[in-house]
């Protein structure tokens, strides 16, 4: 029995290989903007930090050394406004698409049991559901839960795909509800360090620890966190996942059985990623050059930008077509974002369709800051050249 069994989607990327491939057939090649993977080089006091303990020889610690747990501690101390973190509750992870895959099942969830994930959502909420055997159930409002039995709350803000941050009263509210019937909640936090609109580029992202949501107490709450985009560490596999220590604990048993052990070369780069804010504040300025570059060439190529507060996409849709209440298209008017990613290909430019994000996300595309200069600049070129990406009809 494989794992059909489960139900699991098909991978969604494989179904964009059509439209890569009239990309690439563009007289000047592609310009890949479907997929977030960086491409600016590891800073090099991360690759020394690397290379300095590589010399390994023994296991690494499950848990993480004392020196990386401490990091995170003070990181979130310093960037994130949670002061007091226990280091017992601190623990990195292979990368954090495997903790979001797993989680259920690393909280012994099954058959019967609901997890709650955006409507909006990173595909792998919902797989994570399926592999656990649990019901995955796309909602942003506690409302929507109803009887549910739901077990695991997923929050993600910044948002991938569509950049929207939740605020301090927001997650406040999705706390309140999820520990009025004992469900973990479950916060993916990857791209807090790259805000772009006011009042968070300012202030921060808050974070579902932050005490202002949590009222001081973990208990029940769980921060995930990568270091693969503040500080292109996508290679390394560099994330942690930190809050309530009775949950971590758990998670570090099961994980020291099942040899699931972030490398020590790894740990002591993500050491000094943590303690030093140089490096992040220059990527972010990198970030924030192609995401100016490319907001003025979509509004020329007619497409309009909804929500992208933070992060590292633009969510797009055709002008003039119909957004509902959350920033996704809607009602009769609503595009088929696979038509504006036929359109954006016959220029050699990829992007994502909403679809991949849920069934509420089917009108819009999303477009990756992920590239170098050069092809942003190819890009916009493309872009601002070209007739308006009109929606059919």
């Amino acid at each position: 029995m494989g794992l059909r069994s489960t139900g699991l989607p098909d991978f969604p990327w494989d179904t964009l290989t059509p439209y890569a491939a009239t990309a690439r057939a563009h007289p000047a090649g592609i310009v890949d903007l479907s997929v977030g993977t960086p491409v600016d080089p590891t800073p090099a006091l991360l690759r020394d930090a690397l290379a300095g303990a590589a010399d390994a020889p023994g296991y690494p610690t499950t848990h993480g050394t004392p020196a990386l747990r401490q990091a995170v501690v003070d990181w979130f101390a310093r960037r994130r406004g949670v002061p007091g973190l226990d280091p017992d509750a601190v623990l990195p992870t292979v990368g954090s698409k495997e903790l979001v895959a797993l989680l259920p099942s690393l909280l012994g969830l099954g058959d019967g049991d609901v997890v709650v994930h955006p409507a909006t959502a990173y595909p792998t909420y919902d797989v994570g559901a399926r592999l656990a055997g649990a019901r995955p159930l796309p909602a942003d409002d506690p409302a929507v839960w109803g009887d549910a039995p739901v077990r695991l709350v997923w929050v993600n803000s910044p948002g991938n795909p569509d950049g929207t941050i939740r605020s301090v009263e927001q997650l406040r509210a999705v706390v309140d509800a999820a520990r009025a019937v004992g469900a973990v909640v479950a916060s993916d936090e990857c791209y807090a360090e790259l805000p772009w609109d006011r009042p968070w580029s300012a202030d921060g992202v808050p974070s579902i620890l932050d005490p202002r949501v949590s009222g001081g107490d973990p208990t029940g709450l769980l921060a995930v966190y990568s270091l693969s985009k503040q500080s292109n560490l996508a290679g390394y596999r560099a994330a942690f996942v930190a809050g309530d220590p009775r949950l971590v604990r758990a998670m570090l048993e099961v994980r020291k059985h099942a040899g699931m052990i972030v490398p020590a070369p790894v740990q002591a780069a993500m050491t000094v990623a943590l303690g030093d804010d140089a490096h992040v504040d220059a990527q972010r300025e990198r970030y924030r050059a192609r995401r100016a570059a490319l907001l003025g060439a979509v509004g020329h190529a007619g497409l309009t930008v909804d929500g992208s507060q933070a992060g590292l996409y633009l969510w797009l849709r055709p002008a003039g077509a119909d957004a509902g209440p959350d920033g996704d298209a809607g009602g009769d008017a609503r595009p088929d974002g696979w038509a504006t990613v036929a359109r954006l290909a016959d220029r050699g430019i990829l992007v994502a369709p909403g679809s991949f994000y849920g069934a509420a996300a089917a009108g819009h595309v999303r477009m990756a800051l992920t590239a170098t200069d050069d092809r942003v600049a190819e890009a916009v070129r493309r872009l601002t050249d070209g007739p308006p990406v009109r929606r059919p009809g």
